[in-house]
């Protein structure tokens, strides 16, 4: 673990080829956000406005935060996006990255500069390798919500999916984190629980990720697309 501020316990480590993970603990969890250097470079999360100088000074511990030329989240939320802006004042050559509906619903109103909207199984460029956006509205939450995955190293940028407690967890783990997911949000259901949800996991799990980028707690790595499956099957029981 390399930490990157010893005050806030804030660490980046890479955790797929060129792809790191920003994680900053707080009371009895985590916020991560993920950067993807390539010819470029992408952050996916934000985190809050007042979490960006954390933030920004992980990301200067791999690259100028100058670089950065997409700025991307999975819904509007505080955590998600709360520092767009910031990002985009220190990146001038950054552009907003995020489903259509979010840019028509709000980046394009809340932003400083145009998002770039993907539809749904468009694929962008970065260099080395492509990302997809994938739509999946209401699943966990928001009609806008969407993920991200990344062909080359097979990661799948899954958002408040598989979200895990606890402030301090490795950056990369292949052991169980369906189990405290689950316990989590059966103690705090954030979910929708939208009819579609099996569909949703069934476009998830075809694109068979080897490792999920989440944005609290772990990132993991294993079969992926089982692991979708049997989230799936916790959400069609209904517990």
């Amino acid at each position: 673990m390399s930490i990157s501020n010893v005050q806030s316990g804030t660490a980046i480590d890479e955790v797929a080829d060129g792809v790191y993970r920003i994680n900053t603990p707080a009371a009895d969890f985590s916020f991560n956000q993920y950067l993807i250097v390539d010819d470029e470079p992408l952050l996916f999360h934000t985190g809050p406005r007042r979490m960006f100088p954390l933030v920004k000074e992980a990301v200067e511990r791999v690259m100028p935060a100058s670089r950065l030329r997409h700025i991307a989240f999975s819904h509007v939320e505080s955590d998600e996006c709360g520092s767009l802006n910031e990002g985009l004042a220190v990146a001038g050559g950054a552009t907003p990255l995020c489903g259509t509906v979010a840019a028509m619903v709000s980046i394009g109103d809340l932003a400083d500069r145009p998002p770039r909207p993907l539809a749904d199984g468009e694929t962008l460029s970065l260099g080395r390798r492509r990302v997809q956006w994938i739509d999946a509205p209401h699943l966990p939450h928001a009609w806008e919500c969407g993920f991200l995955f990344d062909d080359m190293t097979k990661t799948l940028f899954c958002g408040d999916l598989f979200t895990q407690p606890g402030a301090k967890t490795p950056a990369l783990t292949d052991a169980d984190i369906l189990g405290p997911s689950e316990a989590f949000r059966k103690k705090m259901d954030y979910f929708s629980h939208t009819r579609n949800a099996a569909a949703l996991i069934s476009k998830l799990a075809a694109t068979e990720p080897s490792t999920l980028a989440c944005m609290h707690g772990s990132a993991w790595r294993g079969d992926g697309a089982a692991l979708l499956r049997a989230l799936g099957a916790e959400l069609a029981r209904g517990a």
